[in-house]
């Protein structure tokens, strides 16, 4: 499922980033830990450069414990990044990011460091905000793209923050990333398909959490299919049409739902090295379909050259 969703605003937000980090010291990236490679936008990598960074795993508590500890490990392997991962609840680690962020730059000690707060839409960083606020300043809600534009926000004496609009890239490569930020809620509703979202979790839950759903949906065996585990689902929540059938949208929206709830419990639907494989995957794909172009461009471009030597030709011979 490609997903390209990029509304209007997103464009400009990402031209007003780019004005901006030069004057930027630090930068707080908010993912979510559940998906940390799918949510960590590459349009903001590119542009951040070397500038320090420091990644907040938001929604922890959805998010499975162990995988989270990897993702931390593997994330601070790079440079100048740290790593902390954050619930809405945990209101003291939530205000320790700031001096997390100032240490960061320790050149900036003595003056009021700058740094910038950016994420995907629905990643939960608008909650953060008005947790280091200590009040209502950023609007929150349950689906993407509430933040409209850039604002500056006071945090205290000696660090200025800027908000930014949840921004998405023009188009996910990744199919399984994209299939992710829909199944998490980071893809406008109107932009998926709920039975192919709904596929593609069954698909994730059998594989990973194959355990959690005998459990939620009182299960006697494990389905061995996608489609086994949406009808089971459907005939158990009561997604009944006509002559018994199961609605396949009606009981893929609860699997949905109850996935991105934690209904299901504690989930990650990535790791590090599923990530590096993806990477690898995608970039063939990429290069793949980047040859098919420059083939069919040939191709038409040498049937034109021929077109234009036939009219020569025949134009020699009158």
């Amino acid at each position: 499922m490609p997903i390209q969703w990029f509304p209007g605003h997103m464009h400009k937000a990402r031209l007003e980033i780019q004005a901006a980090l030069p004057k930027i010291d630090v930068v707080i990236e908010v993912l979510d830990a559940r998906i940390p490679y799918s949510s960590e936008n590459p349009m903001l990598a590119e542009l951040l450069g070397t500038t320090p960074c420091l990644k907040v795993l938001a929604k922890s508590d959805l998010a499975d414990e162990a995988q989270t500890k990897a993702w931390q490990d593997y994330l601070e392997s790079a440079a100048s990044v740290r790593v902390l991962a954050v619930t809405k609840e945990d209101v003291p680690t939530i205000r320790r990011l700031t001096a997390v962020a100032a240490d960061m730059v320790p050149h900036c000690k003595g003056k009021t460091v700058r740094a910038m707060i950016v994420g995907i839409p629905n990643v939960g960083k608008s909650t953060l905000i008005n947790c280091l606020a200590g009040k209502k300043i950023a609007t929150t809600g349950n689906t993407p793209a509430v933040t409209k534009r850039q604002q500056r926000i006071s945090v205290g004496d000696d660090i200025a923050l800027l908000d930014t609009p949840g921004v998405l890239w023009p188009n996910v490569q990744n199919v399984n990333s994209g299939y992710r930020l829909a199944l998490l809620g980071s893809i406008k509703e109107t932009a998926m398909d709920y039975a192919e979202v709904g596929f593609f979790g069954a698909r994730a839950m059998l594989e990973q959490y194959p355990e959690r759903l005998v459990e939620r949906y009182g299960l006697e065996s494990l389905p061995t299919t996608d489609l086994e585990l949406i009808e089971a689902i459907g005939r158990r929540r009561g997604c009944l049409g006509r002559s018994g059938v199961v609605d396949i949208d009606r009981a893929s929206r609860i699997l949905v739902t109850e996935v991105r709830s934690g209904g299901l419990g504690r989930v990650t639907l990535e790791s590090p090295a599923m990530m590096e494989q993806e990477k690898s995957q995608t970039a063939a794909a990429v290069a793949e379909k980047a040859e098919r172009s420059q083939q069919r461009d040939a191709k038409r471009k040498q049937q034109f050259r021929d077109k234009q030597q036939a009219k020569r030709k025949s134009r020699e011979m009158e």
